[in-house]
């Protein structure tokens, strides 16, 4: 049985950042939101096993689940594959340099580009194969701010020194975001900051969830 997700507690982030010294390497660190999160990310690759998931959907939780999972292989091959780097319409190759409590600390992705990167495209498609529900709050230089989602998983950001607003979202094609979804880049960090506020009061379900409606 596929496992349930339950992606309406704490929300995972992301923080971008240039590299200090090289103007080619971009930043990315990612937080899961919660430990059942990963959990449900480590039955998904099979590092943990599939007898987690009772009949009725509902996931049995293990409190060594998280470290267990945040130290697997495939958990880096997944936010590889996950989280994407591209500037100056070329990809930009990227590695783990250093994971570990993905709560607290999160894991540190590295992304070299061909050639300086002023403005990166980031994609982030985390735990949205598990749930479209999931969110990520992105963060980035100069109070930049982006909320990721299903229908909104790829923004432009700017990079250079001087920059002090945020650059335009820019969509997968044929995606068509919600003005809902883009609250990140319409509303700005105070309002980011009360959604996240709200996400983390909420309950964690331990049943599936109905999908939310749109």
């Amino acid at each position: 049985m596929t496992p349930a997700a339950h992606p309406f507690g704490d929300p995972q982030t992301v923080e971008v950042a240039p590299d200090a010294s090289d103007p080619a390497v971009v930043h990315v660190t990612w937080k899961v939101g919660a430990a059942d999160d990963l959990t449900l990310l480590g039955i998904h690759l099979g590092v943990l096993p599939e007898d987690r998931v009772m009949l009725d959907g509902a996931i049995e939780y293990d409190d060594g689940d998280a470290a267990l999972v945040q130290q697997a292989p495939e958990v880096h091959a997944y936010l590889l594959e996950h989280v994407e780097v591209a500037a100056g319409g070329r990809d930009c190759p990227g590695r783990v340099e250093a994971s570990g409590d993905l709560i607290a600390d999160g894991a540190d992705l590295v992304f070299t580009c061909p050639q300086p990167a002023a403005v990166a495209t980031l994609t982030v498609s985390t735990l949205t194969d598990l749930h479209p529900a999931y969110r990520t709050l992105a963060t980035g230089p100069d109070g930049q701010h982006q909320v990721y989602g299903a229908d909104a998983p790829t923004h432009d950001w700017a990079l250079g020194a001087t920059t002090t607003t945020a650059v335009s979202s820019t969509t997968t094609s044929g995606t068509g975001s919600s003005a809902a979804l883009q609250i990140g880049g319409v509303l700005g960090a105070v309002l980011l900051v009360a959604l996240a506020g709200t996400l983390v009061a909420r309950p964690r379900r331990r049943a599936t969830p109905t999908t939310p409606n749109p």
